[in-house]
């Protein structure tokens, strides 16, 4: 047989295999639920492509030609990798095979992301979650590069177009200092505590440095943070070691040592960051990672109390 063999069609594949089953084209048309010579035609076809006769045909009997037995475990390996092919493809469609990408801030990730991939590993056990924290606009810019199926950030200020924010939840600002520090027996304080403590401060690319500098500034203080820490883990060590306060949102306490800190209400004023989901418009999302959005929008409100 020649590579012609490829261009066999499905119902061309499945004819040979009824009347290599049956050997007989009445029985097998019936099996297929079309007529004699529909069938027919379709394993002259097959036969006309592979250039071979596939069956030796009387009135009273139909046998396999020695290029028809050769014929049959190649169209039945065709035809199950074909189907199996197909099933994947339906599991894909339904949401329960594929993977879903996520790109979120650090605090996000660590307070929203698994009990939501726990929750969403009982139902989708067959998809995959591949999930990158980044900074802001890292996030924004995996989005629209299409690296991530979705994000979760803040909307960050001069973003690539086509991005698309929804708003998921709200989160308070609050400052935090060592278990034994005299700040951690009040229930809450105002912005003027950092200008008489040494200020523990995000890296400039932070999300939360946008908004404590905008807080500082609108309470009339310029101070000049004697530490800066890129990474907000950092900066809980930072201020548990003793070094100075800091003003953190609440989500990003599951990335520090709660153990030696402790959190006090901010106010005067009291700051948020919103944190939203960030899509690519004229991007339909997979089903599977619209049935994980939904299940982080189910399982958030749960996560932000634990």
């Amino acid at each position: 047989m020649t590579s012609a063999q490829q261009t066999l069609s499905i119902p061309e594949l499945e004819a040979v295999l009824l009347v290599a089953e049956t050997r007989n084209f009445r029985m097998a048309a019936e099996r297929a639920f079309i007529s004699q010579p529909a069938l027919s035609r379709r394993v002259q076809a097959a036969e006309q492509k592979i250039n071979a006769r596939l069956f030796d045909r009387t009135k009273h009997s139909v046998a396999l030609t020695d290029a028809g037995a050769e014929l049959v475990p190649i169209a039945q390996r065709m035809l199950s990798e074909f189907r199996h092919s197909l099933s994947d493809l339906s599991e894909f469609i339904a949401g329960r095979r594929g993977s879903v990408t996520v790109w979120a801030l650090p605090s996000i990730a660590a307070a929203l992301l698994p009990p939501a991939a726990r929750a969403f590993q009982q139902t989708h056990s067959k998809v995959r979650l591949l999930i990158q924290s980044a900074s802001a606009r890292q996030v924004t810019q995996a989005v629209a590069d299409g690296g991530a199926d979705f994000g979760l950030s803040v909307a960050v200020p001069d973003s690539p177009g086509g991005i698309q924010f929804d708003p998921l939840l709200t989160e308070n600002f609050v400052m935090i200092c060592p278990r034994g520090d005299p700040l951690a027996k009040r229930r809450r304080v105002d912005w003027s505590v950092f200008a008489s403590r040494p200020f523990v401060a995000s890296g400039p690319a932070s999300s939360i440095r946008l908004v404590t500098d905008q807080v500082l500034v609108a309470t009339g203080q310029t101070l000049d943070a004697q530490f800066v820490a890129d990474n907000i883990s950092v900066v809980g060590a930072m201020v548990a070691a003793g070094v100075g306060i800091a003003a953190v949102p609440e989500l990003a306490l599951r990335l520090m040592d709660r153990d030696r800190l402790q959190s006090v209400a901010l106010h005067a004023p009291t700051a948020t960051r919103e944190i939203g989901v960030l899509t690519r418009q004229q991007r339909s999302l997979s089903s599977a990672a619209q049935a994980f959005l939904a299940t982080l929008q189910a399982t958030g409100a749960a996560a932000i109390n634990a």
